[in-house]
């Protein structure tokens, strides 16, 4: 598939995802969630990939929803178009969790709604201090999607979260961070290089036990402890045959670093 909304590129184990759509601050049309879907299912069964990252192009992260679009809808039934769209951004939600290897959120700038709800549906972000975060969909008379409902509360709170949905209040990346909606805010002219430090470092990893653990951490938040205890005794009685615990092990007794596969 050729894209035409996105940049897509691989090095070094690290893909590399851009939405493109700069001049426009790279809202999330049908168009750009059609093509998130796809890269991300090819990063999902692609062997050379083993972190993903995701930014935007030029002065934002994401505007969010595309309003032009919305206009032009209603001319029509827009409900159609909305549940069309969602079904896919949802899609695009459900790939990034269940995809197999870490996922990093590179807020460059500005970013709201769907584009914020991209942002909390990856593993870890790091920001510039010059990004902020606004989750926006009450401001044009609209409930949240794109999972803001589930990962919102579980990493603010649910008061916060009532709050940043019922007033938006437009959050600094300093704000952010300390609220845990970040990982890291570096200034903006270091923040790209701490970026791709950190994706370099976890390609480098034992990337089996990343995806392993990240499915258990998701899964726990809906888990008794019986069966969260059950999902770990398995998950690490499998990482337990695996080539890279095998390299693990071997390297320490050997006093070296392991050179981990991701298999």
């Amino acid at each position: 598939m050729a894209y035409e909304t996105i940049l897509f590129e691989k090095t070094n184990g690290v893909a590399r995802i851009t939405l493109n759509r700069p001049t426009s601050y790279n809202p999330l049309n049908q168009a750009v969630s059609d093509e998130l879907l796809d890269v991300i299912s090819r990063c999902h069964t692609d062997p050379e990939v083993r972190v993903v990252t995701i930014t935007g192009a030029g002065s934002a992260f994401s505007a969010g929803g595309d309003i032009k679009d919305m206009v032009e809808a209603l001319k029509g039934d827009i409900s159609v178009m909305i549940r069309r769209l969602t079904t896919t951004l949802h899609s695009v939600v459900a790939g990034l969790t269940r995809l197999p290897k870490p996922v990093i959120a590179v807020v460059n700038g500005p970013t709201a709604g769907a584009g914020l709800a991209l942002m909390l549906a990856c593993d870890m972000a790091i920001a510039s201090e010059k990004a902020t975060f606004v989750v926006a969909f009450t401001g044009i008379g609209a409930s949240p999607d794109t999972g803001t409902t589930f990962f919102l509360p579980r990493l603010v709170g649910l008061r916060k979260a009532m709050e940043l949905t019922m007033t938006n209040r437009r959050l600094s990346a300093s704000e952010a961070l300390d609220l845990g909606l970040l990982n890291e805010v570096a200034p903006e002219d270091q923040f790209m290089a701490r970026a791709d430090e950190l994706a370099n470092k976890l390609a480098k990893g034992p990337t089996y036990a990343y995806g392993r653990a990240k499915q258990l951490l998701y899964g726990s938040m809906g888990a008794t402890l019986e069966t969260q205890l059950e999902n770990e005794r398995q998950s690490v009685s499998d990482c337990s045959i695996s080539a890279d615990f095998g390299e693990a092990v071997n390297a320490f007794v050997e006093k070296r670093k392991p050179d981990f596969k991701g298999r």
